[in-house]
């Protein structure tokens, strides 16, 4: 049985279709990566599936639980979902290990001392330990992103999302935190990763589902994709991001 079960998703904004029908699976251990032009909807698909937005038809099942339906505790669903984000979303004030020992102490009621116990060693994992007590404006992007990898990683979540975990990057920093996820990858975590990183994507998937228009239109592997697809639109695409790399 897969850990999520996306049927027929559909998602309007003012009128305005955004996801029109989207269906895919993600079983336990695997990783996907969802990529397509800007606006298709890869982002608004990862946010219902945490329930940051509310899908307007369709079924989510996650653990075989259908979470679009009333009553749902989002609560309780989130701990089971880490979620990167695009630009960080670290506390300002807080050190790293106090960003990544705040979910640990408050939602999961970890001592102190077990929570720095599991903090360093997730922050060791990805090669954060030394920076554990410099606050955000102190890091690099990579290494903020590296801080908020471990933070969502930290929480032990049954699957992690990634939106768009490079795009705030410069060429260097992005490959250490392609780095990063890459050893996730390799470590059997399941995730599902919105980029638009042919490099990201090739280094940490499973398979590649290419969105267009608020649909899925092919899912594959990265080499079958990327390089003379029989669809114009998804030939055309790989063209233009692999070329300005």
């Amino acid at each position: 049985m897969a850990l999520i079960e996306v049927k027929n998703l559909i998602k309007n904004f003012d009128g305005k279709n955004i996801l029109r029908g989207v269906n895919m699976e993600l079983h336990e251990g695997r990783s996907k990566v969802v990529m397509g032009p800007s606006g298709c909807g890869k982002t608004t698909l990862l946010r219902c599936l945490n329930l940051l937005i509310a899908p307007t038809a369709g079924q989510i099942i996650f653990k075989g639980n259908d979470i679009t339906r009333p009553g749902v505790d989002i609560r309780r669903l989130r701990q089971d979902i880490g979620f990167v984000f695009q630009h960080f979303a670290l506390y300002s004030h807080l050190t790293v290990e106090e960003n990544v020992t705040l979910g640990l102490r408050k939602i999961k009621k970890m001592k102190k001392k077990d929570a720095v116990e599991k903090a360093t060693y997730e922050l060791e994992r990805v090669g954060m330990f030394d920076h554990r007590n410099k606050y955000p404006a102190q890091l690099s992007g990579g290494q903020k992103q590296r801080a908020a990898i471990v933070r969502a990683l930290a929480m032990d979540p049954a699957v992690m999302f990634l939106d768009e975990p490079t795009s705030a990057l410069d060429p260097q920093m992005s490959r250490e935190v392609v780095t990063v996820i890459n050893k996730l990858y390799l470590d059997n975590i399941t995730m599902l990763c919105v980029t638009h990183d042919p490099f990201l994507a090739k280094y940490i998937s499973d398979s590649i589902v290419f969105m267009h228009e608020g649909v899925v239109v092919a899912e594959d592997i990265a080499e079958r994709l990327f390089y003379d697809h029989d669809d114009p639109r998804i030939r055309q695409f790989f063209l233009s991001v692999i070329d300005h790399r």
